[in-house]
């Protein structure tokens, strides 16, 4: 009779020692992606705040040009309707896209009183709704 050798163990990681991996893992990326919400949430604050900051130097030399502001953003890198080029002075601002849009994808709303004498440049912020808590905006002219 033969004397049987003891068999040897396989190499490798039973099911509970992946599921505990597994789980590891879990815990890790939802932690992860908690804590990336509200840095988004600021990254894109601060980008709107900066991007309306950069419009004011362009509304600026328009208002020079023409004692109001522009009854439109576009008119900032298109000319006005009805005007000539040499008369328009522009562009005023490189915009090959036609549009502004705030980090949310949503154009900036601008508005300038009847003289054009002040003029705000807003964002609805991550909401997209007006006169909500979290609108971004700021107002040039006297």
């Amino acid at each position: 009779m033969e004397k049987s050798l003891p068999r040897r163990r396989r190499g490798g990681f039973t099911l509970i020692e992946v599921l505990l991996v597994l789980v590891i893992l879990v815990i890790l990326a939802s932690l992860a992606v908690t804590a990336y919400g509200p840095i988004q949430r600021r990254a894109n604050n601060n980008a709107a705040r900066t991007q309306i900051g950069l419009l004011k130097t362009p509304l600026h030399l328009y208002k020079q040009n023409h004692q109001m502001y522009p009854p439109s953003l576009e008119y900032l890198w298109a000319c006005p309707p009805g005007m000539d080029v040499g008369q328009w002075g522009g562009p005023y601002l490189d915009n090959p896209k036609g549009e502004l849009l705030d980090p949310w994808g949503r154009p900036y709303l601008y508005s300038v009183d009847q003289g054009g004498v002040t003029c705000t440049v807003a964002s609805a912020g991550e909401d997209g709704v007006q006169n909500s808590p979290d609108d971004i905006y700021d107002q040039l002219g006297e």
